[in-house]
């Protein structure tokens, strides 16, 4: 995670009125589980506000920044992309090699929503399936990144946090930093 090259989601498509929380939770779990930053693509770039939000309160460093051409930014990455698709290789059988390429480059990680254009799968230097059964693409980000980072993302440190969770094993507790 520190030290290592970026790994950035790109959240492709956005189904206005069915994918809000989709959309913003695919953003949430991109930031809680290790990704350094997240492209919205389209209508999906409504929910940068929230994400940003969490991020103010809660830490970071995470940016998300928004797309008209979400297919450049899988054609002009400068480094590997893997697609999540339930189509794909299981991700038992390809984490290894993702880990040691980006050990070395960035990591672009596709996240679709509706129908993903073939250039997608073409481009893609892996298609990877997170169990190749109908589920959320939420799901499948969390099992992808968490693969990726051997679990090491659970321990992670925030930055400018305004706000804490703080662990209990009942019942909810936020505190204030300054606290």
């Amino acid at each position: 995670m520190q030290d290592e090259p970026e790994v950035v989601v790109l959240r492709l498509g956005h189904r206005p009125g069915r994918d809000e929380r989709t959309t913003t939770h695919v953003g949430l779990t991109a930031r809680a589980l290790g990704a350094d930053r997240l492209f919205l693509a389209g209508p999906g770039a409504s929910r940068q506000d929230t994400i940003e939000d969490i991020t103010d309160r809660f830490g970071g460093p995470f940016e998300v920044e928004t797309t008209d051409s979400p297919t450049k930014v899988i054609r002009d990455w400068n480094g590997r992309v893997a697609h999540l698709t339930m189509y794909g290789l299981p991700v038992q059988d390809v984490e290894a090699e993702i880990r040691e390429a980006h050990r070395e480059k960035p990591l672009l990680v596709v996240v679709g929503a509706e129908k993903v254009p073939f250039e997608v799968y073409e481009h893609a230097d892996w298609n990877v399936g997170v169990t190749n059964q109908p589920h959320s693409e939420i799901a499948g980000l969390a099992v992808f990144l968490d693969r990726l980072f051997e679990g090491r993302e659970l321990d992670r440190e925030w930055e400018d946090a305004d706000s804490v969770v703080v662990p209990k094993e009942t019942g909810k507790r936020v505190e204030s930093v300054e606290e």
